[in-house]
């Protein structure tokens, strides 16, 4: 499976260090395999939407590349949108024991100490501080079921 699933909390040493849930290592493995990539390769982020950090297997995250280039190298929209994705971009690699560290701008960004939420979105995943997470998902569920979103190409539902 090469999508992320789930919510998951690990905990964050002292040396910055946490480990991946495995079922999100073995979605980074079939990214990587898809991608003829060597092995699982990870790119995490500050999101510019929320504070929490953002894990991007590192084709996906290439593939933001193709439509930024369609803006003027030159615009300030290219140079805002080009800053907000890679400036503050980082490259983790897992150890053998499936943990990556996150780097202290990144923590700090997420407001992390020692517990650390793992959500799954799909393509990619966020990592928050656990109550920012779970006020995360509620938030999102209630806005989906008052907005009444659905995916492109399905009809909305009529309430019961």
């Amino acid at each position: 499976m090469t999508h992320f699933l789930g919510t998951h909390q690990n905990r964050l040493d002292a040396k910055g260090r946490v480990s991946v849930p495995a079922p999100f290592r073995a979605a980074l493995r079939a990214h990587a395999e898809a991608s003829g990539l060597p092995g699982p390769q990870l790119v995490l982020r500050p999101s510019h939407k929320h504070a929490c950090i953002e894990g991007w297997p590192a084709a996906v995250f290439q593939s933001l590349a193709t439509p930024l280039d369609r803006l003027d190298l030159f615009s300030e929209d290219h140079d805002d949108l080009a800053a907000a994705l890679y400036a503050d971009a980082f490259p983790a690699e897992s150890d053998k024991e499936g943990r990556i560290v996150l780097p202290e701008h990144l923590t700090a960004h997420a407001g992390l100490k020692d517990a650390v939420v793992f959500m799954g979105l799909g393509r990619t995943f966020q990592i928050w501080e656990p109550a920012a997470a779970e006020r995360r998902r509620t938030e999102a569920r209630e806005r989906a079921r008052a907005g009444g979103l659905t995916l492109p190409g399905n009809p909305p539902r009529s309430a019961p």
